[in-house]
């Protein structure tokens, strides 16, 4: 099992970014997955998660980015995304993607990515 972020960067405040998660090595359409991040000296943060297709695909948000972030997934091309729009300074992070065991709702955290680098800064 494997997972590769990427799309991470240095992007103004008020910005866009689409971080993107290939995966590997299981049948990525039937596992929840999720989206975390943290911050320079602080603890992880959820940001969202989506299910997998068995359970509808449906998706959920911290109240910090909703409205803002938009989470997807292709499964055809095992790819999951993170499109985060109007991003703010304190939004400095390292986003790791996540493969669930469980519904979104409450799965467990099973396999990580290596993290993307996201800068918010003028």
């Amino acid at each position: 099992v494997q997972l590769v972020e990427s799309g991470g960067g240095l992007v103004q405040p008020g910005g866009s970014l689409r971080l993107s998660c290939s995966a590997s090595g299981f049948t990525f359409s039937g596992y929840a997955m999720s989206w975390v991040r943290q911050a320079p000296g602080k603890g992880l943060e959820w940001v969202s998660s989506i299910d997998g297709v068995g359970v509808g695909g449906s998706t959920s948000y911290a109240d910090s980015v909703k409205g803002r972030f938009t989470i997807s997934r292709d499964n055809a091309q095992n790819t999951l995304y993170l499109l985060m729009k109007s991003l703010r300074p304190e939004e400095k992070a390292v986003y790791y993607c996540i493969k669930l065991l469980g519904p979104a709702r409450d799965g467990d955290f099973d396999t990580w990515g290596q993290g993307t680098q996201v800068t918010v800064s003028s």
